[in-house]
């Protein structure tokens, strides 16, 4: 390769979208409305627990009575929960990031961290992929940037090119519906037929972003959960995990993975809904699954073979403590 010329960066590297990838992050985007929507009409007919002093949450008739509360006061309560009520946030974890008008842009300074919007991270994903939202304008290039160093460029001359139509996307935005207007499924079979669909959109949702963290880079902090959609870290200094004063707050920025960017939220799984509760001595023959999962496995829905391993289906169940000290 000494002596001849350099190939031209491929897209997004050079600026310009990733055509295929177009109709991949709309879908991405509208299976992510479509599950919070499908989740809020789930929500009134599936029992979701909340603890009100730690973050973790149940999908059952009653909570479970595991130890594992870290949250004040849990010493007096002996790590026992407190109960309540769920809601939609508390089943899909939104990570925010900071939006980017200019993705190739300079990277966000620390005087500026509060000047910017945050929006979920899907969604900054998306909207980098191609996906226009006028709330949240991106800038968009017709020619390839011109490189002039290592990190320095140009944008090339677009003058002489005609004005850009706005196009009509091929797949309609959807919008989410507002609590107020929420209508809960009316017998067994529209449950069922709601639970197949919100994990159809999980699934489609999942595996629409891990394509498109394939060609547009994800940032994830080495130290904290702080998440960066672009090809280089923000310079802000808000990191706050162990020993972050020798860092001055900077993070520590690597390549994220698709639970950096959509955490599955894993709960445990309730072998039989209107059998009996959970029991704390036979911990470790229950399974766990992703929240959303569960709550779409107790509306009626078939359990991906992908989760069957992990919620422990194979594995017989004690019917008290004096039958699992038994097994082998």
């Amino acid at each position: 390769m000494k002596g001849q010329p350099k190939r031209p960066a491929p897209p997004p590297k050079n600026g310009l979208l990733v055509k295929r990838l177009i109709p991949v992050a709309y879908d991405v985007f509208n299976a992510r409305i479509t599950l919070i929507n499908n989740l809020k009409k789930l929500l009134k007919v599936v029992r979701v627990h909340a603890c009100s002093c730690c973050n973790e949450i149940h999908v059952g008739p009653v909570g479970h009575p595991f130890r594992s509360c870290r949250g004040p006061n849990a010493g007096f309560r002996k790590g026992l929960h407190v109960w309540t009520n769920a809601t939609v946030d508390d089943v899909v974890l939104e990570v925010e990031t900071y939006h980017l008008y200019d993705r190739l842009g300079k990277r966000i300074p620390h005087q500026e961290r509060f000047s910017i919007p945050r929006i979920p991270a899907v969604v900054e994903l998306c909207i980098q992929a191609g996906v226009n939202i006028p709330e949240f304008p991106t800038k968009r290039r017709r020619k390839p940037i011109i490189r002039t160093g290592r990190k320095e460029f140009v944008d090339a001359d677009e003058s002489e090119l005609p004005d850009p139509v706005p196009e009509v996307p091929k797949t309609p935005l959807l919008t989410e519906i507002p609590d107020s207007e929420i209508v809960a499924p009316s017998d067994e079979v529209d449950i069922a037929l709601l639970a197949e669909e919100t994990l159809q959109a999980w699934e489609k949702m999942r595996g629409g972003a891990s394509r498109l963290m394939k060609k547009y880079l994800v940032r994830v902090c080495g130290y904290c959960p702080e998440v960066h959609v672009g090809p280089s870290g923000h310079k802000a200094q808000n990191c706050g995990a162990h020993k972050h004063q020798q860092r001055n707050g900077q993070h520590g920025w690597q390549a994220a993975v698709l639970n950096d960017l959509i955490p599955p939220r894993y709960v445990w799984h309730v072998p039989d809904v209107n059998g009996p509760p959970l029991q704390r001595e036979l911990r470790n023959f229950y399974g766990q699954a992703p929240a959303v999962v569960e709550i779409c496995t107790q509306a009626g829905a078939v359990v991906p073979d992908e989760y069957k391993s992990t919620m422990r289906l194979d594995v017989g169940i004690p019917s008290d403590l004096r039958e699992a000290e038994l097994v082998v």
